[in-house]
């Protein structure tokens, strides 16, 4: 099959390099950061990636020029089993784990990963692993991941030890993963009333009060709207934390609605404001307001979920799969360009003008783990 081609650098790195695993096609990134003066190329999370893939697979070859401003990635086959990787300090746990997701389901073993960095304190630029569990486990499940309860344990993230960002580089995550012969079609169209919020807020090298204001913020503005809500506080000393790590305030909230509906959201104390720039209540605050605005739009998926779960779709057997959308993301519609040019499904987009949303359908490829025996 013909080389994917793209020369607008590291935009989509690790998608691309999904799709390319999932498609057997080999991808060609040029110009990776060509007009930076500072610090050219790939820089080292991006490696620490390629080092991931390159242990979750067998026969791939990774071929990067002297500057690193260009990469040839020939994909090989997806193994699974036990893979213990070292992130790097420059990006979170959560930033590899959701490029590896899609790939999770299709090795030729069940999955079994253990990752070491940063945990927490970093969700402004990407998703904490609380985050992944709360929104995108559950969506798993829709699409046959571990839904057969009688043949393997369903998918599961463990978070064994925190780290705050920037120092917290011992944090420890262990995900799981079943593999799985084809999913599933889905059609999540009906977004149902939202019926109850459950939430967790963490924190590291503060004092406990400091979580427990942040619930009983957030859950002062949700309690105007329905009664049913429960947040989780789970404070980590410095010796939980492996003896290392930057103080660190997080929250998560998923509300589930009438029809099984999940939607999620999260925000944490930026490590670079000054200490005491945002109050525990004022994060409180814009958590449950983040939460109100993903149920505001109106979709059956988060903003941020919303690129996994279409190419979850493009995945599936060659049937129709629907989903609704509240609001497109400019990352979602460049995630659908690539799919119709690596994988050649192109999706159907109606607006529906009476609820303010979009509705996507697509037929899938009819995608085969070809490593899993058939029973």
């Amino acid at each position: 099959m013909s080389t994917l081609k793209f020369d607008d650098g590291s935009v989509q790195f690790r998608q691309r390099l999904a799709v390319s695993l999932l498609s057997h096609r080999t991808i060609l990134i040029r110009n990776i950061r060509s007009d930076s003066l500072d610090c050219p190329g790939m820089q080292e999370h991006e490696a620490s990636f390629l080092r991931l893939l390159e242990k979750m697979t067998n026969g791939s070859r990774i071929e990067i020029n002297n500057t690193g401003t260009q990469l040839r990635f020939k994909p090989g086959v997806l193994l699974g089993g036990d893979v213990n990787h070292t992130c790097s300090g420059d990006r979170s746990i959560g930033w590899y784990l959701e490029g590896i997701l899609p790939l999770a389901p299709f090795g030729k073993e069940d999955l079994s990963l253990q990752l070491e960095g940063i945990t927490d304190g970093c969700c402004d630029k990407d998703p904490s692993p609380d985050y992944l569990k709360y929104s995108i486990l559950p969506s798993f499940e829709k699409f046959g991941i571990g839904a057969e309860a009688d043949e393997s344990l369903p998918p599961e993230i463990r978070i064994i030890q925190r780290g705050a960002a920037p120092d917290g580089i011992h944090g420890k995550v262990e995900f799981y993963c079943p593999r799985i012969k084809e999913l599933k079609p889905i059609d999540i169209t009906d977004m149902g009333m939202i019926k109850r919020v459950r939430g967790t807020v963490t924190s590291c090298r503060l004092p406990p009060s400091s979580a427990a204001r942040v619930a009983h913020s957030a859950k002062g503005l949700l309690h105007r709207l329905l009664p049913d809500v429960w947040i989780h506080t789970n404070p980590n000393t410095t010796k939980q934390c492996g003896g290392l790590t930057s103080p660190g305030l997080s929250l998560v909230l998923a509300g589930e609605s009438t029809t099984g509906v999940i939607l999620s959201a999260e925000c944490c104390l930026n490590p670079k404001q000054e200490r005491g720039a945002e109050l525990p209540e004022d994060l409180g605050q814009r958590g449950a307001a983040m939460l109100l605005e993903e149920v505001r739009r109106g979709g059956c998926i988060d903003t941020s979920a919303q690129s996994l779960i279409l190419l979850l779709m493009c995945l599936g057997p060659e049937d129709v799969a629907r989903v609704r959308i509240g609001t497109l993301s400019h990352y979602t519609i460049e995630s659908l360009r690539l799919f119709k040019k690596a994988l050649g499904v192109e999706f159907k987009v109606r607006p529906d003008h009476d609820s303010q949303t979009v509705l996507l359908s697509c037929l899938g490829t009819g995608f085969q783990n070809m490593a899993k025996a058939s029973t």
